[in-house]
């Protein structure tokens, strides 16, 4: 399989702007500070796509609308900075600002690589662009564009997440979607982009947020080890439903608010517990974000760019409560108090229990995070030649990150994208059908 790189380009976003503009990171930006970038990548099928139709009328158009885009998004195509002198960094657009977009061809199996089978992490990788990171400076979206000839292409986006959070993200690629296929802005998605910091009301008793080291250098991450491997899932609307009974059957307990995120949580959960081998006394931390926009007074505009999400980590657990067959039904239970019990909390008490979480969590412990949201409407991003044939969060995490969409086909059920070590991905792909 071989990757060959046609040229890498600079687009510029379609604005004349004459002074560079200046934007703080928020407290919810710096959170994110040392997070490793954010990739995804998304496949397009055109199996009647020769080199020559796809580099004179495709690539163009997608090119074209990409800089049109970029004037809704501005600080996509500007860095995060850090002078020695500022005790924090900031993000800087200036006006030779403009994106780094690799074009590539390969000759690898399109239909392999976008389907929901076991596929390699590094082959994945390859798709997606390198985010180059300096001590005092950082793009903040990266881009690629594959080739499969006669086959298809795959857009890669690499982000850092400093900038942005997911909702952020999707807008972007659905925006830039739009304006490709029609050649005009969608009038449903709030454009252009709020960068107005002051939207972000937060409470006086929230602490200053501080960066101990002066640096934007990332921490390492460990090399891909040849046997981590992706599978797709999914859960169809009616797997959704009879997790939902499921758990309502063999649970005491009638207070049980049972949306998908919880039950498509709880079994990832008690899937990724017993492919792990996990024994009965050990830890089990896991992590999802919480949403700010509605729970600051006043509430975030829709429109706003940037981060208003928080990771909070869920600790206490062991592994007896996910295995046996009282298993998931535990895990509904967990997951379901701790979505309930953070709808419940001012943004003062989620903070500390963010502090908490941060203080609690031990060294090495692997905890489960998700990448996403079904509720993103990610497959909604037809750039003219249809909508993707598959897309997934493929961050190459130190944690088991695993990505959640919308089903591409159906209403009402879930794409799981899961990265695991081939030994283990068999034991989760078993007992995840199995459960069903």
């Amino acid at each position: 399989m071989a990757y060959n790189v046609i040229k890498i380009s600079r687009i510029s976003p379609a604005t004349d702007l004459v002074d560079s503009l200046i934007l703080p990171l928020s407290f919810f930006d710096l959170v994110w500070l040392k997070d490793i970038p954010t990739n995804r990548v998304s496949f397009y099928k055109l199996t009647e796509s020769s080199r020559h139709s796809f580099y004179s009328l495709i690539l163009p158009k997608l090119e074209h609308s990409l800089s049109l885009v970029l004037s809704h998004f501005l600080p996509l195509s500007g860095h995060v900075k850090w002078n020695q002198e500022d005790p924090k960094p900031h993000i800087i657009i200036s006006p030779q600002d403009a994106v780094s977009l690799t074009v590539a061809e390969t000759d690898a199996d399109f239909s392999h690589l976008s389907g929901k089978g076991l596929r390699y992490q590094t082959e994945l990788c390859a798709l997606v662009p390198e985010l180059p990171v300096s001590s005092d400076s950082a793009p903040i979206l990266t881009l690629q564009i594959t080739l499969f000839p006669n086959q298809g292409f795959c857009i890669g986006t690499t982000i850092h997440h400093a900038a942005v959070d997911g909702k952020t993200l999707v807008k972007f690629l659905k925006s830039w979607a739009h304006i490709c296929k029609y050649g005009a802005i969608p009038q449903d998605l709030d454009l252009p982009m709020l960068l107005d910091r002051t939207v972000i009301n937060l409470p006086s008793e929230l602490p200053n947020l501080s960066v101990d080291v002066r640096t934007l250098k990332l921490p390492p991450v460990k090399e891909i080890e040849e046997d981590v491997v992706r599978f797709a899932f999914e859960l169809t609307h009616e797997n959704v439903k009879k997790l939902r009974e499921r758990a309502k059957s063999e649970s005491t307990r009638s207070d049980l608010q049972l949306s998908t995120f919880v039950v498509t949580y709880a079994y990832v959960l008690t899937c990724v517990v017993k492919a792990r081998g996990v024994n009965a006394d050990q830890p089990v931390p896991f992590t999802f974000v919480a949403d700010f926009r509605d729970r600051l007074d006043p509430p975030v505009p829709a429109s706003y760019f940037g981060n208003c999400v928080l990771p909070i980590n869920f600790l206490g657990y062991k592994g007896k409560m996910f295995l046996g067959e009282e298993g998931f039904v535990n895990g509904v239970e967990i997951v379901n108090d701790a979505v309930r019990d953070l709808s419940l909390r001012g943004a003062e008490s989620i903070w500390e229990l963010y502090e908490e979480g941060l203080k609690k969590i031990e060294p090495g412990i692997k905890k489960l995070s998700v990448g996403g949201s079904n509720r993103f409407g990610i497959y909604e991003t037809d750039f003219g030649w249809g909508r993707p044939v598959h897309t997934e969060n493929v961050s190459n995490s130190g944690n088991l990150l695993y990505s959640m969409s919308e089903s591409r086909d159906e209403a009402g059920g879930v794409e799981i994208g899961m990265c695991l070590k081939k030994c283990e991905m068999d034991v989760f792909v078993t007992e995840f059908q199995n459960g069903l």
